[in-house]
């Protein structure tokens, strides 16, 4: 702390503990400009409430932890494609404890709309969302959602709090500047705003009877005036209903007489973080370039929801996973594992003459689906009979050319590889064009197909050829040579409809990218980077569900021993948080859609100047140059859009 000039000295006390206890006794990490704050309670109405916290801006790779620092607050500026979504943290943390409590006090943050000049929105709530970062074994992970576009947070002394914002740019959405700001203020305890007064009840009837005032109005254009007072009447009916709801009680007697003193004042104290968003004309399509198939454990969410197999109650939860998972541009896959790595993996629990089935394997949102090979759930039919019916069912519809065959993960010998060989020739009995995929990161162990090991992979499609399509291989065994990448494709025949895809799992790990808990944010980020380099043409990971087996949907949650911390899960149950079923999802599968997002900025940029200036991009920019040469930063990440849009803007529609 300075203490030239006239600034008295302030003494520090001792610091307890790694996180800092000092703070808890109103020191500030910084100094405080009033030293009169240390000398008894502090009314956050009263002072500004700069005073009180620390507040900056951090982008959307940072792992900000409790004990991350301050830094200076400076204004917020993204660039976002339409069909995009765009993210940024703001770090909170208090100087000094103001609550008088375990807590350091209570704050209160309004996000507003994001407005152009010509009067468009980006609404909080619709494209606006706020959550705040939850520890997972001590390292940020969890995005659990707070209220819009008021929320309160409670503080802790020596801690550091994270807000991730994103930004959901809807496909037609005019291109533009859009400015927004958060507003924060230090509050009392006691202090509630509006939306936490209402119950989720009451302010789902307030919405309700709202919307309904406005359907009654909104059409009067052009319609009689008998109509016009008529429906007047119906709006005003809904009106008084609003007023007459028990949480505006209080008002309703003093005549509805608020002093705004309070709230101005609170207003003149709060610190603001400004927002300016370019909205620019490129669409991200609907479809991803590239398919990114994730797994899904279904006997994960049946142990854990407590629904049994089959029943209605399980085609329920499976309905929330798969259409919940499609807004981060992924292909959900269920997947049931069996004896010897053998897997049972479906797109769509229901069978293929199901209305449903048209419905999932229809949304254009999914890139790529799979297909099961017996049936999902027990029925009368053979597996011969249902393998044969789902597919010259599923072979009628334009879809198809989407379907793929997962049947085994990772075989090890001539038997599994021999049983791949043998279900492939039965499907492709009924469907000469179905394509199968494998995952490997050898060839079998007892037939060596070459004389070293990665000769041996690389034969693997020789050995699986003609019943394999899609050659699956682990990064890990590529490690941090990209030109064995080269040796890989030169053995897949593309003009025979053959694709190389590729997988992460347990490896590889650090400094490889990957999606493990602990890992650098561009880390995560670079998963997909590192596919479109290396010329991938779709991706698998095994997991986003797989921790430990629990009965309860609220059962903290704990990773596979055996496995690196985070990996096979990408999202948490909404219920380890908060009362929501809704999924929570991890900082890493909002890093995956970036990294996919990144590839359609990349792929855009190749298609105007060729992909080997794409990779040039890239590479000159430092944003990823190979698996242990890569950007820690967010700045480089930044150029490269940027350039994208600089260069590519006029030839967008």
């Amino acid at each position: 702390m300075d203490s030239s000039g006239n600034q008295p000295e302030a003494m520090v006390p001792p610091v307890e503990g790694v996180a800092g206890g000092g703070t808890a006794y109103g020191w500030s990490e910084s100094g405080i400009q009033d030293p009169n704050l240390l000398r008894g309670s502090i009314d956050p109405l009263k002072v500004h409430s700069s005073e009180l916290l620390h507040v900056w801006c951090m982008p959307s790779t940072a792992n900000v932890g409790p004990q991350d620092m301050p830094r200076a607050l400076e204004p917020i500026s993204l660039l976002a494609a339409r069909n995009e979504r765009e993210n940024f943290q703001i770090a909170i943390r208090p100087k000094v404890s103001w609550a008088g409590s375990t807590v350091a006090g209570t704050l209160q943050m309004q996000c507003t709309d994001l407005c152009s000049t010509s009067g468009d929105r980006l609404i909080v709530g619709e494209s606006l969302k706020v959550r705040r970062v939850v520890p997972i074994l001590g390292v940020p992970d969890a995005l659990v959602p707070l209220d819009v576009p008021v929320s309160q947070l409670s503080l802790f002394p020596g801690e550091t709090t994270a807000i991730y914002v994103s930004i959901d740019v809807p496909d037609m959405h005019p291109p533009g500047q859009y400015e927004g700001e958060f507003i924060i203020t230090a509050t009392r305890a006691d202090t509630q705003s509006t939306a936490q007064c209402l119950t989720k009840a009451e302010r789902n009837q307030l919405y309700q009877e709202l919307r309904s005032c406005l359907d009654f109005v909104e059409p009067i254009d052009g319609k009689p005036l008998d109509e016009v007072v008529e429906r007047v009447k119906c709006a005003s009916s809904s009106l008084k209903k609003v007023l007459q709801l028990s949480s505006f009680s209080d008002l309703y007697l003093d005549n509805g007489s608020v002093d705004m003193m309070e709230e101005d004042a609170i207003s003149n104290l709060s610190i603001r973080v400004k927002l300016s968003l370019t909205v620019w004309d490129f669409i991200l399509p609907v479809t991803p370039s590239l398919p990114a198939v994730i797994g899904i454990s279904d006997t994960v969410i049946e142990d854990r929801f407590g629904v049994e197999h089959g029943s209605s109650q399980w085609y329920e939860a499976l309905d929330q996973h798969f259409k919940w998972l499609l807004q981060y541009k992924i292909s959900p896959y269920f997947c049931r594992w069996r004896e010897g790595m053998r897997v049972l993996t479906y797109t769509c629990p229901w069978p293929a003459d199901h209305p449903k089935s048209d419905e999932y394997l229809s949304d254009p949102r999914l890139g790529a689906y799979a297909v099961p090979y017996s049936p999902v759930v027990s029925c009368d039919d053979t597996a011969k009979n249902f393998l044969q019916r789902e597919v010259e069912i599923l072979q009628t519809k334009n879809h198809w050319r989407k379907a793929y065959f997962y049947l085994w993960d990772e075989p090890l010998n001539l038997e599994h590889y021999e049983a791949i060989r043998n279900m492939a020739s039965e499907i492709q009995a009924y469907a000469p064009d179905a394509r199968i995929m494998t995952t490997y990161y050898c060839g079998p162990s007892d037939a060596p197909l070459a004389s070293n090991n990665f000769e041996s992979f690389l034969k693997v499609p020789e050995f699986l050829r003609p019943h394999n399509q899609i050659y699956c291989t682990s990064e890990w065994v590529i490690g941090n040579r990209e030109d064995l990448a080269k040796d890989i494709i030169a053995e897949i025949q593309p003009e025979n409809g053959e694709e190389w895809w590729s997988y992460v799992c347990m490896g590889p790990s650090d400094p490889h990218p990957n999606w493990h808990l602990g890992m650098r944010g561009t880390q995560h980020r670079a998963v997909m980077w590192r596919v479109w380099k290396e010329g991938g043409t779709g991706f698998l990971y095994w997991g986003a569900n797989c921790y430990d087996k629990a009965a309860v949907p609220s059962a903290e949650i704990r990773f596979r021993r055996g496995l690196p911390p985070g990996d096979g899960v990408l999202y948490y149950p909404g219920q380890v948080f908060s009362s929501s079923t809704e999924p929570v999802a991890s900082l890493r599968l909002e890093r995956l859609l970036s990294g996919l997002q990144d590839i359609e900025y990349l792929k855009l940029y190749s298609s105007r100047f060729g992909r080997e200036e794409g990779v040039h991009l890239l590479e000159k920019t430092g944003m990823y140059l190979g698996p242990e040469r890569y950007t820690h930063e967010h700045m480089p990440i930044d150029v490269m859009r940027g350039e994208v849009f600089r260069t590519c803007r006029s030839e967008t529609n």
